[in-house]
């Protein structure tokens, strides 16, 4: 059976042709250009998503030169706009996961806070989708309905008016144990009597498309992180992965429970196949790339390929929390503006790369020892994808102050992948996960090289710095 697995990210809409016999015969990818606005506002065009979904999955079938038998979309999860079920047509512009103007709301409901959390497994904070869509509810539209962009997508590909329950646990109005919106949740964002999409199983066929020639079955949505969780055979509890994209963001496998983390961190739905979810347990680090992408645009390098010839082999005793959106898990500071210090005369811009990169890998380690805290046993060690893992300076670092091997997987595609795997099973509701998803061996790994002492010395010292990075007066 081949499958076109559209992964529809924050920079850009990839879509993978995947034969079960050839592999990987066909890639596309089309860039999308978010605009950041002033206010913590940031924003995507509608029409500029769907195009690209469109065009990624005809031209990545194209190059495949085969029909495919299934169609499968992974999505941002918290991205939301309001558009005319009717119609189809997008009223607003899609308010991306990053987008902060909905803060001054989360503060408000700042009282409800403990049991939100205790309801959703997650955090209060604009990050999530409900509160960006009361935000647009109270200062944008009123009309037609409000959800995130994959109801919108799939409605357009197919009709529907559905989301899956990976993207719904995303969102601060559904109860993580019996995944169904809640209307206290609800009214509390003052979304009451909103019509909402029916929200479906990760292993369901939610229609049927003809634009990718024919009249072909979708099916395997679910939200990016997820499906690369599961490409990368997370499938027991305590099995991990971090993605290094825009953002960084490590999950594990909680098993069959829903975790309500005492750490900062958030719980959702892994996925939910045969009937039976599976849990996961999360923290964000909002800037990875978007932190290199700020070194090229100092000049500082030319491009990410460049960051390992740039890099000093040491930091020469500079230090960098890269907090340039704000800190999300464990933290969940937006205020935090990013920090560099213990440069002198002798600093040159191979310290800053090497600070920067161990930044990043510092970050995901406070992630990680959340998560540790939660869970109840350490992490034996942790998977990685995406673009940035080909950076074998921060991968060492990411070794290092973890303190655990890290194996990289060895497809550029994981999302794509397991959003293919959940379309298979879809379309064979017989097998299972474990028949879905390919084994597979890591690209490389990389095993820790400094010594705990020298790990415990680096992470108290930057821990000592991010503190400094936000306003530490509560009141202010």
């Amino acid at each position: 059976m081949t499958v076109l697995a559209i992964d529809q990210g924050t920079s850009g809409t990839k879509a993978v042709v995947l034969d079960p016999d050839d592999g990987v015969v066909g890639v596309a990818e089309i860039p999308i250009h978010p605009h950041y606005l002033s206010g913590g506002g940031v924003e995507q065009d509608p029409g500029e998503l769907l195009e690209s979904v469109l065009q990624a999955g005809r031209t990545a079938i194209a190059d495949a030169g085969r029909p495919v038998h299934a169609v499968s979309l992974a999505n941002q999860g918290e991205t939301v706009l309001a558009w005319d079920p009717q119609s189809g047509k997008a009223l607003t512009q899609a308010l991306v996961w990053q987008d902060r103007r909905a803060e001054g709301l989360c503060r408000d409901l700042d009282a409800h806070k403990d049991a939100i959390a205790a309801r959703t497994g997650l955090v209060l904070d604009s990050y999530f989708s409900a509160p960006k869509m009361a935000w647009l509810r109270r200062n944008v539209e009123t009309a037609g309905v409000v959800t995130t962009s994959d109801t919108w997508l799939l409605h357009q590909l197919t009709g529907a008016f559905v989301t899956d329950v990976t993207t719904a646990s995303r969102s601060l109005a559904v109860d993580l144990d019996d995944r169904r919106w809640s209307g206290e949740l609800l009214s509390l964002f003052g979304l009451e009597g909103e019509r909402l999409p029916d929200i479906v199983a990760n292993d369901e066929i939610v229609g049927t498309t003809s634009a990718f020639g024919g009249d072909i079955p979708v099916g395997g949505i679910i939200v990016d992180q997820q499906a690369a969780l599961l490409a990368e055979g997370c499938l027991d509890a305590g099995m991990a992965k971090c993605t290094f994209g825009t953002g960084a963001f490590l999950l594990a496998n909680t098993g069959a429970t829903g975790v309500r983390s005492t750490s900062g961190l958030t719980s959702s739905v892994a996925w939910q196949t045969g009937g039976e979810a599976s849990y996961c347990i999360d923290g964000q680090v909002y800037t990875a790339a978007s932190a290199v992408r700020w070194l090229c645009s100092l000049g500082i390098i030319s491009a990410a390929t460049e960051l390992d010839t740039v890099a000093a082999p040491d930091s020469n005793g500079v230090l960098c929390v890269p907090a340039l959106a704000g800190l999300a898990a464990p933290w969940w500071r937006s205020d935090a503006t990013a920090t560099i210090t213990g440069m002198s005369l002798s600093t040159g811009r191979g310290h800053l790369v090497r600070a920067v990169l161990q930044g990043i890998a510092a970050q995901v380690g406070e992630v990680m020892s959340a998560i540790e805290a939660d869970i109840g046993t350490p992490l034996a060690r942790l998977r990685v994808d995406g673009g940035l893992t080909q950076s074998k300076v921060l991968m060492q670092a990411t070794a290092d102050i973890l303190q655990i091997p890290v194996d990289v997987y060895p497809s550029a595609h994981a999302t794509a992948l397991g959003a293919a795997a959940l379309a298979e099973l879809s379309l064979n509701p017989g097998r299972g996960l474990r028949d879905v998803v390919p084994a597979w061996e890591p690209a490389s790994t990389y095993e820790p090289q400094w010594s705990a002492d020298r790990t415990d010395e680096f992470r108290t010292a930057w821990r000592d710095l991010a503190a400094t990075t936000y306003n530490t007066q509560e009141s202010l």
